[in-house]
């Protein structure tokens, strides 16, 4: 376990840290947000009301090609997004970097939906419908036929295979096992077990049954945190001006000592948020364009519009609120056995203390959170790597591809905090790269399907049959 250890630090050292005074991941991943946000002309902010429009169903058409309606394909998305980030990916971040790696998720997240409207449209663009009406896309397919690189296509599907193993998998695995060890004692392989079988009986039965489930857990799970959440800051309501000072100041000037390290600097601060902020977004990343490419619309920029709907809601509401429980409660500064706080952990020892009417149960939202967020994440990431598995292979490896996942999956509950985030951290790297790329490259065309698609009169569809 060391030497794997060993070798997972070295990669992502290779990936986020090196040279650690301008580490590349973070100049190109920001960089390339602000770029495609002045090339659209803030469409984030400008086609915000669009967007809502959109979601809500006032464009459907059932005789579209896709397998899912917006409202489905937006949930699938935000319920792979929405989850261990928030809780876990917070708290990892604070623990880190201080209370200023949340003004670098922001940074992250306000970037992201530019992002995150570049990619779905033109995952949308150039997306294959399969001879059963089924749909596939993602960034292999607009790497390849937009730009002809198919080697480049290649890397990234095999990294969406990885990360959805990492990221999407063995990451969430663990963090549902060590809360349920944390708060009851149960065994972490009994839990592996139990969800890795709930996970099977959904995602074997593919994207249409992962849409019905997600479409539900989705908004169900994101309105039992935030009410956990806003109660907390509703009774510390005097504390958060001073938070948000606090994290305006140590975004730039970070304490003396982060998370158990003497020295932590600006940098230090800067790759933790800004690493938390994707993990939490996946904006930029490209596996939100996968399940985007399955909607039900002609439009490809319809469907982007929605998508950029999702690190509003994932970091810019769900993170904020995680962070600001976190800090305002004091969690990220307790330790336990001479040990700081990290995790789900922090996160539920910020609800225990801020709900402090509930006696203690507090924490059993964070409990409840961990394992609905993580599982529909699961569900949700594993449509992600089948679709990539198909590009590489084939449909026949499709259904292998499934079984391994439900393996990895109980691998991961039973592992070690380290080497399961260190892998992840790496497979986030190694998908981001290649899209980031193609989004440069094809920033042309993105420009000029908005200018088309918004210069022309956008009727619902329901007045258009009266």
């Amino acid at each position: 376990m060391e030497t794997i250890n060993a070798i997972i630090g070295f990669l992502n050292r290779i990936a986020w840290n090196i040279p650690e005074s301008l580490p590349y991941m973070i100049v190109l991943l920001v960089g390339t947000g602000i770029f495609i946000t002045i090339r659209l002309n803030w469409v984030q902010l400008r086609r915000l009301k669009h967007a809502f429009d959109v979601t809500r169903g006032k464009y459907d058409n059932p005789e579209d090609a896709g397998d899912i309606t917006h409202f489905q394909a937006l949930s699938t998305a935000l319920s792979a997004t929405i989850g261990i980030g928030n809780i876990a990916g917070v708290a990892t971040a604070i623990h880190y970097g201080g209370p200023g790696a949340l003004f670098w998720m922001w940074v992250t997240g306000l970037f992201g939906t530019s992002l995150k409207y570049a990619e779905c449209t033109l995952s949308m663009k150039y997306r294959k419908i399969n001879p059963d009406g089924s749909a596939s896309g993602g960034p292999m397919y607009y790497i390849e036929q937009a730009l002809g690189w198919k080697w480049l296509a290649v890397i990234f599907a095999a990294a969406a295979a990885i990360s959805s193993l990492g990221q999407g998998n063995s990451i969430q695995a663990f963090t549902v096992a060590d809360q349920l060890k944390s708060d009851f004692g149960i065994a972490t392989w009994l839990t592996g077990l139990v969800i890795a079988s709930l996970v099977a009986a959904v995602i074997i039965g593919g994207i249409k049954r992962i849409a019905r489930v997600t479409s539900i857990l989705a908004p169900g799970m994101t309105a039992i945190y935030l009410i956990g959440g806003l109660t907390i800051l509703l009774l510390h309501w005097d504390q958060i001006p001073a938070t948000f000072n606090m994290i305006f100041k140590y975004a730039f000037s970070p304490p003396g000592m982060v998370g158990g390290f003497a020295g932590s600097a600006f940098m230090h601060t800067l790759i933790w948020g800004v690493k938390r902020g994707l993990f939490s977004n996946e904006a930029g990343q490209g596996s939100a364009a996968i399940a985007h490419s399955a909607a039900k619309t002609k439009e490809p920029v319809r469907e982007g519009t929605v998508a950029m709907m999702g690190p509003y809601i994932d970091t810019l509401l769900i993170c904020t609120i995680t962070g600001l429980c976190i800090i305002i409660t004091g969690a990220w500064t307790v330790t336990v056995d001479g040990q700081a706080l990290n995790g789900s952990p922090m996160t539920a020892y910020a609800f225990e203390k801020g709900l402090y009417f509930l006696g203690g149960y507090g924490r059993y939202i964070i409990t409840a959170a961990v394992l609905l967020f993580a599982t529909s994440t699961m569900i949700s990431w594993s449509y992600y790597g089948d679709r990539s598995v198909q590009y590489l292979f084939g449909d026949g490896a499709v259904m292998p591809y499934r079984y391994l996942y439900i393996a990895v999956l109980f691998v991961g509950a039973i592992a070690k905090l380290e080497a399961v985030w260190g892998f992840g951290d790496f497979a986030i790297a190694m998908m981001t790269i290649p899209n980031l790329i193609a989004i440069i490259a094809l920033s042309r065309v993105v420009h000029k399907l908005t200018d088309d698609y918004f210069s022309r009169e956008q009727v619902p569809y329901k007045k258009k049959h009266i």
